[in-house]
């Protein structure tokens, strides 16, 4: 009896050393997981390093070279509510998320859409932003055209952007159509107004402004978008921290309703134009 007794007291001791050593372990593992986030590395450098592409209207260049826009207006108070410095590293789009892999930056801040191939490669915070697709279009070539079945023909070059949104959207509703793919979307306009496109599928408001831009050229054949997309803050995967902190960052300044004010001051109002022209 005395003998399974001690037996007994050895296993509940070995159970206790090997509990304690799993707990420091997994506190170890832990360290070790904020450390190396990028939230941490972030607040030690003191710059928050974002990848984004130029779009009208959410990031463009002023008369004087400096970047604007909504995506920068939403870094920059991204950034100064981590009390660091924004660093932003303008990039072709379809580039963008391999260079977010080999760590170029922190982050893609650049009205990207959340989709589940991109998925596969990056996560996405939650929406902070929703967008659609649009479609504006040459006056000689579409005319008469009011419906996405009216460019659904073999014969209809349509421009878009390399590895946005608008390439699904275009092989969607339009699976007929050519496919002309440009690295900088403002190749793909210079290309309808020029008459060598039918048409360009962009976010909106590119499109609307594009065809008030140029209304001797261009116009919108649909009113509305015909797509809706949610938009999210991309970041390299394995990162629960930093995508816990971007989460509740959005949280808080949508519910403050700074999200809202600043989307309606590029999204729709013109006075910003004026910087740009």
């Amino acid at each position: 009896m005395r003998l399974r007794f001690s037996g007994i007291r050895w296993v509940v001791v070995l159970c206790v050393v090997v509990c304690s050593s799993n707990t420091v372990l997994a506190g170890e593992i832990q360290n070790k997981l904020v450390s190396e986030s990028t939230l941490e590395q972030v607040m030690k450098r003191g710059v928050l390093k974002v990848g984004m592409s130029t779009f009208v209207p959410w990031a463009m260049n002023d008369k004087n070279g400096q970047l604007i826009g909504f995506e920068i207006d939403v870094a920059k108070r991204l950034a100064s509510d981590m009390g660091v410095m924004v660093e932003f590293s303008p990039t072709k789009w379809a580039g963008i998320i391999p260079a977010l892999l080999t760590g170029k930056f922190d982050i893609i801040i650049g009205g990207m859409g959340i989709r589940p191939d991109r998925n596969q490669k990056v996560n996405f915070s939650i929406p902070y932003d929703y967008t659609g697709q649009s479609i504006v279009a040459n006056k000689k070539l579409a005319a008469g055209f009011a419906t996405l079945e009216d460019f659904d023909r073999p014969n209809v070059t349509i421009a878009v952007r390399l590895g946005s949104t608008a390439v699904t959207a275009a092989k969607q509703f339009m699976p007929k159509a050519k496919l002309t793919l440009f690295d900088d979307e403002s190749e793909a306009y210079q290309e309808v107004i020029n008459g060598r496109a039918y048409a360009v599928i962009g976010s909106a408001p590119t499109p609307a402004f594009q065809a008030m831009k140029h209304p001797d050229t261009l116009f919108l054949p649909l009113k509305d978008t015909f797509t809706r997309e949610p938009i999210g803050f991309a970041i390299r995967k394995g990162d629960v921290d930093t995508l816990n902190y971007l989460d509740s960052w959005i949280t808080v300044v949508s519910a403050e309703g700074w999200l809202k004010k600043t989307k309606h001051y590029w999204f729709e109002t013109t006075g910003w134009e004026s910087l740009i022209q």
